[in-house]
Formats: structure tokens, sequence, C-alpha cells
């Protein structure tokens, strides 16, 4: 085998693993989108990765809002038993 054929078979494997399916905190999330969005704000992103943060920003921002009315839904049916 070429070592070109090595070398994305070997960059194949080194491919980042889709996340666990344990579920951050309501605090991690938060933490995260602070973070990316303190990036976004300062001039020094290329154009291409300022898009990049923000598409991750808009999915943290969704995780957020998604665990908020999960917890909403929790309280509604504990305040009416």
């Amino acid at each position: 085998m070429t070592a070109k054929g090595e070398e994305s078979k070997t960059a194949a494997k080194k491919k980042p693993e889709k996340k666990s399916e344990k579920k951050r905190t309501l605090e991690e999330l938060f933490e995260e989108l602070e973070a990316v969005t303190a990036e976004l704000e300062t001039d020094e992103l290329p154009l291409e990765e300022a898009f990049l943060k923000y598409r991750r920003g808009m999915e943290l921002l969704k995780e957020c809002n998604a665990a908020v009315d999960t917890v909403e839904k929790e309280l509604q049916i504990l305040e009416e038993t």
C-alpha cells in the first residue's frame, strides 16, 4: 500500500468521535455559548471561522432552549400535583 493510502486510513481513524449521549448541564451549555459569543465579538476571526462559530452558537442555543423547556414542563407537572 502506498504511504498516501496509509495516511488516509490513519486520518479516517482520527476523525473526532460523536459526543457521548450524556446530556450536558444547562450551566455547561451556557458556558460554551458564552465562550463562542466572546470569540465572535473579536474582529480577528476569518469569515469562514466566524460562520462556523456562529453555527455552533446557534446549535448551543437550541440545546439551551430545549433544556429550559424540559425544566419548565417538569415544574408545571410539579405545580399541578
